[in-house]
């Protein structure tokens, strides 16, 4: 016999190691942070699993980027927004550059369906322009991978930030977006 255990003891070793088991999931879901758990916890409606959540849907047709991260939302996002952007643009920190390279224009103003891209970080950061308030000029992001991979969340900043980021828009000359809105699946988003 490999192991040599009174009952007693084998009872109490079976029963630790089913509560690791069980427990597994538990800690699995809390090792992904704060976010993950605020959002496991309940979300009461569409708008809050718009606001945060995890992505579920398919593949989006097209998308060469990573998986979960933010160039994937990005490129999800101009595609469901039916202006899709290249595939080629690489890591966040390139996509100004290669856009402009492209012939899109490149500035410091954001707008609705323009792409937010920042050099900051490792690998940048990029995303997708979903409102301007035309009052208070304050601007709103969808991004994903902002507080962990594969989550969709969205962060709203002051008009006078914007000079510290980068918009990409259409390309010179091209026909004015004819802005709808954006249907992502309701399966798309985990709630």
């Amino acid at each position: 016999m490999l192991f040599n255990f009174g009952s007693k003891k084998l009872i109490a070793f079976i029963l630790a190691t089913l509560v690791l088991i069980v427990s597994l999931p538990a800690i699995a879901v809390f090792s992904m942070g704060s976010d993950a758990v605020s959002f496991l916890a309940g979300t009461p409606d569409a708008k809050a699993a718009e606001t945060q959540g995890f992505y579920m849907g398919g593949d989006v047709p097209g998308n060469t980027y990573a998986w979960g991260n933010c160039t994937y939302w990005a490129f999800a996002m101009r595609f469901w927004a039916n202006d899709p952007i290249p595939t080629t643009w690489g890591n966040a920190n390139t996509w100004d550059d290669r856009a402009r390279a492209g012939g899109y224009i490149v500035d410091h103003t954001p707008s609705v369906n323009a792409v937010f891209q920042s050099d900051g970080g490792d690998l940048g950061h990029v995303a997708y322009v979903i409102k301007v308030d035309s009052i208070t000029g304050d601007w709103t992001i969808s991004e994903m991978n902002a507080p962990h991979l594969n989550v969709v969340s969205q962060r709203t900043f002051s008009k006078n930030s914007a000079q510290y980021y980068n918009f990409i828009h259409d390309k010179e000359g091209a026909p004015a977006w004819n802005p709808s809105t954006i249907s992502i699946p309701s399966i798309a988003i985990g709630n």
